[in-house]
């Protein structure tokens, strides 16, 4: 069993302890028997690799209710993304439009019974904001849109002991695109790496030292896939070919 310690919003993680892999994936979107096969094809092994994700793990897919079950999976770890911060809104709030809602592909939790809901929305709202990996190389952060402070440190900080402007921190760290739309390469001065999803690519791409990995396999058209990093390498799978391109 992976030790790691959570404070609040961020939960961290030694070095792989099992001498296995680490790796990373883009935005899941109910698309679990799809990562099961990407997984199969890199040799992945459950008894020493570790598999962290950016988060979006529901929504759009047809296998959306079975996240409960990789959540309980001892290698599987993910960080809140933006689908699941609106899951959990619905559901204890109902601040976001039923209507709304089935557009942004929210239809599989409306169809559940009202306990189950409640009980994919516990478990939703109790996933970390960031997550924090020790590699031999250094640090490496994730999160699933962006860090929107200056530095990483800055960031957990914030989020760890500040409740002023709380959500409005959180909201930019799962909806934000400006580092894309603006080909910021300033990067993240104190990490190794930060990795992020949230924007489908239709190749991953690196922009500083901020890897973003969505490469779509959650489209409908089929033309995505899942792309897988080394956390230890930081080498993807595919092979990284660089192209900052947004799959439509």
């Amino acid at each position: 069993m992976t030790k790691r310690t959570r404070l609040h919003s961020v939960e961290r993680f030694p070095t792989n302890e099992a001498g296995g892999r680490d790796f990373a994936v883009g935005d899941i979107h109910g698309h679990f028997t799809k990562l099961q096969q990407a997984l199969d094809a890199v040799g992945f092994n459950p008894e020493r690799d570790r598999l962290f994700s950016v988060g979006d793990l529901v929504d759009r897919g047809p296998e959306s209710a079975q996240v409960l079950e990789w959540l309980q999976r001892p290698w599987f770890h993910a960080v809140q993304g933006n689908h699941e911060e609106i899951g959990v809104r619905y559901v204890r709030e109902r601040s976001i439009g039923t209507g709304h809602y089935t557009v942004l592909g929210g239809a599989w939790l409306l169809d559940l019974p009202a306990i189950d809901q409640m009980n994919i929305a516990d478990a939703l709202a109790d996933l970390p904001i960031a997550i924090e990996v020790e590699t031999p190389g250094g640090l490496v952060a994730i999160v699933h849109a962006d860090c929107p402070m200056p530095t990483w440190g800055l960031f957990t900080q914030f989020l760890e002991h500040s409740e002023v402007n709380h959500r409005e921190m959180k909201d930019l760290s799962q909806w934000s695109r400006r580092r894309l739309e603006q080909a910021d390469a300033s990067g993240v001065p104190d990490l190794r790496a930060l990795v992020v999803g949230h924007t489908p690519l239709r190749e991953p791409a690196v922009l500083g030292n901020v890897y973003h990995i969505d490469t779509g396999a959650w489209l409908k058209d089929g033309s995505g896939r899942f792309t897988l990093l080394d956390l230890q390498t930081l080498e993807t799978i595919p092979p990284m070919r660089g192209r900052l391109q947004w799959s439509d």
